[in-house]
């Protein structure tokens, strides 16, 4: 899968969000990887950014600093929320259980942390985050979404304060000794997307659901 530029994701997402506010489509779950890069969040501090390795990119989602690259699976998250349950917690928690049961998959124990956005594991008596959530909502219609570290180079994450945390390591399925591929973590993700948001892999127009980009 070729990976896709941030610059062109975003300005995809927004017009699909756009067309799920007025009608015109039907919700979406887009699959990706982008090329190396940082994203600055609407609760990003400058002093988050310890070295710009990587091109940095200011986006509306919530939440500070974090990396995106190859190895990592982005799933951003375009869904009628007013349609489902405009809950904006309620939304959160779901994407957290939908990550705890694609890990669970693999018999990863992931888990929430108070105050500590994103799923955690405890890697050798130490917790590491192994993935990130930041949303955004417009008028009830989600997007941005996730990001699960599959087998991303790890290094990356040193340039940056990852979403601000200081005190916890970064980690990944590969890190944790287990081989799966992105194709593994996909069919992990459909299935538990289907079982936390009640959705059919049937939409109109023959749309998945979970579509790959």
């Amino acid at each position: 899968m070729a990976l896709v530029p941030y610059e062109e994701a975003i300005a995809a997402m927004e017009r699909r969000v756009a067309a799920i506010r007025s009608e015109e489509a039907e919700e979406l779950v887009w699959l990706l990887e982008h090329p190396p890069l940082y994203t600055a969040g609407t609760s990003a501090e400058p002093s988050d950014l310890i070295e710009q390795r990587f091109p940095v990119y200011r986006t509306g989602r919530g939440g500070r600093h974090t990396y995106h690259g190859p190895g990592q699976r982005v799933a951003y998250t375009m869904l009628d929320l007013k349609r489902r349950q405009p809950d904006l917690r309620a939304y959160v928690h779901d994407l957290e259980e939908w990550l705890i049961r694609t890990l669970a998959a693999f018999n990863v124990v992931g888990e929430r942390r108070e105050g500590r956005v994103g799923i955690w594991v405890v890697n050798g008596g130490r917790e590491e985050k192994i993935a990130a959530i930041g949303v955004r909502v417009r008028r009830w219609v989600s997007y941005h979404g996730i990001s699960l570290n599959v087998e991303p180079d790890l290094s990356h994450f040193d340039g940056i304060v990852p979403c601000g945390i200081p005190d916890y390591g970064v980690t990944s399925l590969a890190a944790l000794g287990l081989p799966v591929t992105m194709a593994d973590v996909d069919v992990a993700l459909r299935q538990a997307f289907e079982e936390v948001f009640a959705c059919s892999t049937e939409q109109a127009e023959g749309i998945d659901p979970v579509a790959n980009g």
